[in-house]
C-alpha cells in the first residue's frame, strides 16, 4: 500500500509543496507511480522511494556535470603547459643550434691560426739553418785561404760579432715563440 503526499512529508520532514515539486520534476512520475484513492492521491512504495533519494539522485547528476567541467579545466590548463614546455624546448634548441655553430668556428678558427704558427715557424727554422750555412762557408773559405794573421783576427773578430748576432736572433725568435701562443692572436 502507498502513501499520501501528507504521511511522505512528514516521514521526510519536507513541505507538501516540496514533496509535489519533486514529483512534477521527475518525468513521467504521475503516470507511473500516483494513483487516486477517493479524494486524495497515493504514491506507490517504488515511487517513495524515488522521492527518498531524490536528493541523492540530483547530487548524482550534478556530479558528472561538475567532473565535465574540472576535466575541462584541467585539460585546458595541461594544454596550456604543453604550449610553455614546447617554447621552453624550441628556446633551448635554437640556443643549442648557436652554441654549435660558434664551436664550429672557433675550432676552424684555431686550426687556421695553428697552421698560420706552422708556416712561422717552417720560415723562422729555414733563416736560421740558411745563416747557419752561410757563416759555415765563411769559416771554410777563411781557413782555406792564405790570409795574414791580421786578416784571420778580423773575420775572427766578425765570426763572433755574427755569432753574437745570431745567438741573439736565436733568443728573439725564442721569445717571440713563446709570445706568440695562440691566445695572443685574439
Amino acid at each position: 500500500m502507498g502513501k499520501t503526499i501528507r504521511q511522505l512529508s512528514e516521514e521526510l520532514k519536507l513541505s507538501k509543496q516540496a514533496i509535489n515539486q519533486r514529483i512534477n520534476s521527475i518525468n513521467g512520475f504521475r503516470s507511473k507511480h500516483t494513483y487516486k484513492v477517493k479524494n486524495h492521491l497515493e504514491i506507490d512504495n517504488q515511487g517513495v522511494k524515488l522521492l527518498a533519494n531524490f536528493d541523492k539522485q540530483k547530487r548524482q547528476e550534478r556530479q558528472p556535470n561538475q567532473q565535465d567541467k574540472n576535466d575541462k579545466n584541467v585539460d585546458h590548463i595541461l594544454l596550456k603547459q604543453l604550449d610553455v614546455k614546447d617554447q621552453q624546448i624550441a628556446n633551448l634548441q635554437q640556443a643549442l643550434d648557436q652554441q654549435q655553430k660558434l664551436q664550429i668556428a672557433t675550432v676552424a678558427e684555431n686550426h687556421q691560426l695553428k697552421e698560420h704558427v706552422r708556416k712561422l715557424s717552417g720560415l723562422l727554422e729555414t733563416s736560421s739553418s740558411a745563416q747557419q750555412q752561410q757563416s759555415n762557408d765563411r769559416d771554410d773559405i777563411l781557413s782555406n785561404s792564405s790570409n795574414t794573421s791580421h786578416r784571420k783576427d778580423k773575420n775572427d773578430n766578425q765570426n763572433g760579432n755574427k755569432v753574437d748576432e745570431y745567438r741573439n736572433r736565436e733568443k728573439k725568435v725564442s721569445k717571440s715563440k713563446t709570445n706568440n701562443s695562440w691566445w695572443h692572436f685574439w
